[in-house]
């Protein structure tokens, strides 16, 4: 089913999934957290897309993403975007499988979420080629992000051994508690897991077919049973349905005897929720961050994002305050991570 016809190339595999929940109420479900400028005029897709902007390092994209995603694909991709389309999501094993089912075996992929930010683009170029070179020889490989701060959020990636251009993985940690957190960065030998990986498509189906052979199977099947419509490919849907899903981190990251990890210092923040989205802008001088009207009085490390109304602070520190239409979500700093819990994200 490959259409691509060049061995060896950078393929990026921009992975569209999800709808943001705890970027609710400015994320839903009918425009979620890709598709919106939340860093800058751009959005976090478009950005994606600009990364791997370049024909001398980077082929043509592969989007994977759901059919309800496919107009905001449309209107903010460039015409030579294909469009790989899941009838259902079923997390990023499966996702990146299709993926590689639809490319040549010698291409490498790199795979992006299409919702992080990344500020230094150079650095990001720099470390794909890094990843490239040890993909190229089957390793399945990681982009380690430099862990600045005790982050109970995310995985983490331990070092082992150094090997050219990265690192072997000793293990892959699942999110710690506070403490441990604090030893893994006072320890220095590890890196935050940022869901950035490359791997040589036919070696990643290998390593898919050792360790969860029904999934790769079944990908297969609904794959030959798929056609191109255009740019967009569909794969069968029953098969696809028939899934079980499963993170890529699991299915193969962390059973593979060929996981390696290359540092990436790149100003990667996962905007994973407004806490995070408030520390990726830009703030005043008491630390505060106004998007549309407001105003702010003795305030401090307050963000305040509004569509419309006039927003007014007096007197607060370590507060978010978010309209969107006709909901309205004040959160303290550190209650960010809660939003998801709402029932008006969930319900969306």
């Amino acid at each position: 089913m490959s259409e691509s016809g060049t061995s060896g190339r950078i393929v990026p595999v921009i992975l569209c999934g999800g709808s943001g929940t705890r970027l609710w109420p400015r994320s839903r479900a009918a425009r979620p957290k890709p598709f919106l400028p939340l860093v800058g005029e751009r959005t976090l897709f478009e950005q994606a897309l600009d990364r791997c902007d370049d024909p001398a390092l980077f082929a043509a994209p592969l989007v994977v993403a759901g059919e309800a995603h496919l107009p905001h694909i449309a209107a903010q991709a460039g015409e030579g975007v294909r469009i790989a389309i899941e009838p259902a999501g079923r997390n990023t094993a499966p996702a990146i499988a299709l993926a590689a089912a639809l490319l040549g075996d010698d291409d490498i992929m790199l795979v992006c979420p299409s919702d992080h930010h990344i500020t230094d683009t150079a650095a990001f170029r720099a470390a794909a080629e890094a990843a490239a070179r040890l993909a190229s020889e089957d390793r399945m490989v990681a982009f380690g992000i430099a862990a600045t701060r005790p982050e109970t959020g995310y995985g983490y990636i331990k070092r082992g051994e150094a090997i050219e251009g990265g690192f072997a993985v000793d293990r892959f940690v699942e999110k710690p508690d506070r403490a441990r957190a604090e030893a893994f960065l006072a320890d220095g030998g590890y890196d935050w897991n940022g869901g950035i990986f490359a791997f040589r498509a036919g070696a990643f189906l290998a390593e898919l077919a050792s360790h969860r052979p029904a999934m790769a199977q079944a990908v297969s099947v609904a794959v030959r049973g798929g056609a191109w419509d255009g740019r967009c490919f569909r794969p069968e849907p029953a098969s696809w349905e028939a899934l079980e899903g499963e993170s890529v981190d699991y299915a193969v990251m962390e059973k593979t005897a060929l996981a390696a990890v290359v540092p990436a210092d790149f100003g990667w923040s996962d905007i994973g929720n407004w806490q995070a989205l408030q520390a990726a802008r830009e703030s005043d001088s008491d630390g505060n961050h106004t998007s549309g009207p407001a105003e702010l009085v003795d305030c401090r490390n307050v963000m305040t994002d509004s569509d419309g109304p006039r927003v007014s602070v007096i007197g607060l520190d370590n507060v978010i305050v978010v309209v969107d239409g006709d909901e309205v979500l004040v959160t303290s700093a550190d209650g960010a991570q809660q939003v998801g819990t709402l029932s008006g994200a969930r319900n969306q």
